[in-house]
């Protein structure tokens, strides 16, 4: 699935997503292109917002390193006020997805199980990697289990550890090395309704297929199509 062109679906029926925006995130605007680029109408939505902005049928939460890192990744990001409209948000059923730091943030404030921890070798990793599909829930409608993908990383905390009191739904695995030492080389998880998925890999910066693989669109995609109204209500 490497090096396919991703056409520009702009002027089709958009669908209006939230990027939240923490102090720190680094991944936010290029997760909106991304979005916007597969045919998103995208609101950017700031960490103190109360609410999510009018219309906005779908969450994404990016990557980056929310108040530094301080505690640890996403710990204090958690608290932030826009948070508990996300949490209800998710708990409505509808779709939100989170992406390395946005992944970590889900696992603290609870919608997602276990937790993220620094690498095994204590390094930051930044590599293309291989991944394997597994379950994505509702966000399968672009990619089959077993599908073989091409997506970069690049962090510093991204072991997955699971609860051991709520088994992770694995949503995807590395294929290859296990770059991080996570726990049977989980790269993602999604909840049990299958509506909130968080992953460590960036599928934004695999998109075009200038940076070499366009395994990224297919994810964003899927999330998409569950951001519609009818949907979301599903």
């Amino acid at each position: 699935m490497r090096r396919t062109a991703v056409p520009n679906a702009e002027g089709a029926g958009r669908t209006r997503v939230g990027v939240l925006v923490f102090p720190g995130s680094n991944d936010d605007r290029d997760l909106a292109h991304a979005l916007e680029r597969l045919g998103a109408e995208v609101a950017m939505v700031w960490h103190k917002d109360l609410r999510l902005p009018e219309g906005v049928s779908g969450v994404a939460i990016p990557g980056g390193f929310s108040y530094g890192d301080y505690l640890r990744a996403g710990a204090m990001a958690r608290f932030s006020p826009v948070m508990r409209a996300v949490e209800e948000h998710a708990r409505a059923g509808r779709p939100v997805l989170g992406i390395c730091n946005g992944f970590q943030i889900l696992c603290e404030s609870g919608l997602l199980p276990g937790g993220l921890v620094r690498n095994r070798d204590l390094r930051f990793r930044c590599l293309e990697v291989a991944l394997r599909v597994e379950d994505l829930g509702l966000f399968s409608t672009e990619v089959a289990p077993g599908a073989e993908l091409e997506i970069p990383i690049k962090h510093g905390s991204g072991a997955y550890v699971p609860d051991p009191e709520r088994s992770p739904r694995v949503a995807l695995r590395y294929s290859g090395e296990n770059p991080n030492g996570s726990v049977e080389a989980i790269a993602g998880v999604v909840n049990e309704a299958g509506n909130v998925l968080g992953l460590m890999p960036h599928p934004e910066h695999a998109v075009d297929p200038l940076l070499g693989s366009t395994d990224g669109a297919p994810i964003l995609r899927a999330f998409l199509a569950r951001c519609t109204p009818q949907a979301a209500a599903a």
